[in-house]
């Protein structure tokens, strides 16, 4: 049977915990995103069984190389808010500790069996990629954790995306039988059709489901090319307004692609090499005292993480067993 990993897109769980979770520690300080965090790792564990969990967080300033190409790359996003009524903290104070809690988490995961990844001006995006790029999980089961639709682009025979907030687990064959858009043309497809939540303009009025219409190869195994689209719009027998519309807009589809494509992920050399040897030198280990020492200094030690900690405990043992 396959080894299965874990990959996790962190600052989309630990958002989407903090938005949601309303707990509050015992002296009345927000804690939802850090306690959400993790009881959503512990339903994730109990439902998957991994041999290996892989945490990515995006770098500070997120992509250096990304912002380059275009300087509008994910601006005017709106600030996280709060998804309740209540609030026991000013505007300020909320973002100290959303911040702090962040910070606490890692340190929770630091004494977890996980191994956590980040690089400077990095987003977790590519680090993801190059994650399920490895070949120590080319035989392995692969599941990426992630609402992120940029991520359909990297499932495989192995790798598949689990959407936690549309409650969809999609492999390969998922995709194609959805969107009528094969994974390895994905990124080429949205290039088109542009990403509105990371501010990236597409061909106006052109959906997903238009492209997969207008071009039916894309839904086939091989990768096509932005040239290869350009050329059907030209050799196009018909007056369809969206064959002009991407003729005119070439150096916008151009330009998404560079920005949305994780084939070949935005990392240096350097950041690669240190991916490699992090994953390659990872011994697993458990610091439980510490784990339940932090949990009481926090103010959530009603919270029943047990099933957490018993997936911690086998990774560790499985390790040991299998040097």
């Amino acid at each position: 049977m396959a080894k299965r990993l874990l990959v996790i897109d962190a600052l989309n769980m630990y958002y989407r915990a903090y938005i949601v979770n309303p707990t509050l520690s015992t002296n009345g300080q927000p804690i939802g995103g850090m306690v959400g965090f993790l009881k959503i790792l512990q339903k994730l564990c109990r439902e998957t069984h991994p041999d290996e969990i892989i945490v990515c967080w995006d770098g500070e300033g997120g992509s250096r190389k990304r912002k380059l190409v275009n300087k509008n790359y994910k601006a005017g996003r709106n600030p996280i808010r709060l998804n309740r009524d209540i609030r026991n903290l000013t505007e300020n104070e909320e973002i100290e500790n959303k911040v702090w809690q962040q910070t606490r988490l890692a340190e929770y995961l630091n004494n977890l069996a996980v191994i956590q990844l980040m690089l400077a001006a990095v987003e977790a995006d590519d680090i993801i990629a190059q994650v399920v790029q490895n070949p120590r999980y080319e035989e392995w089961q692969r599941v990426i954790v992630s609402s992120d639709k940029d991520f359909l682009q990297l499932c495989d025979g192995n790798t598949v995306l689990f959407r936690p907030i549309q409650k969809e687990v999609l492999n390969s064959n998922d995709i194609v039988k959805k969107y009528k858009i094969h994974p390895n043309n994905f990124a080429l497809a949205r290039a088109i059709v542009g990403d509105k939540s990371d501010n990236l303009q597409g061909v106006g009025g052109v959906g997903l489901a238009t492209v997969a219409k207008r071009f039916p190869f894309l839904a086939e195994e091989k990768s096509y090319t932005i040239t290869e689209i350009l050329d059907q719009c030209e050799k196009a027998d018909s007056n369809l307004k969206v064959y002009d519309s991407i003729l005119e807009n070439e150096d916008v589809v151009k330009s998404n692609y560079k920005m949305m494509q994780l084939y070949a992920p935005s990392i240096s050399v350097q950041g690669k090499r240190k991916i490699k040897s992090t994953i390659k030198n990872f011994i697993p280990e458990f610091n439980l005292t510490r784990t339940r020492t932090m949990i009481i200094e926090d103010g959530f030690a009603e919270t029943g993480l047990e099933d957490l900690f018993s997936t911690m405990k086998r990774i560790v043992v499985e390790s040991k067993n299998k040097d």
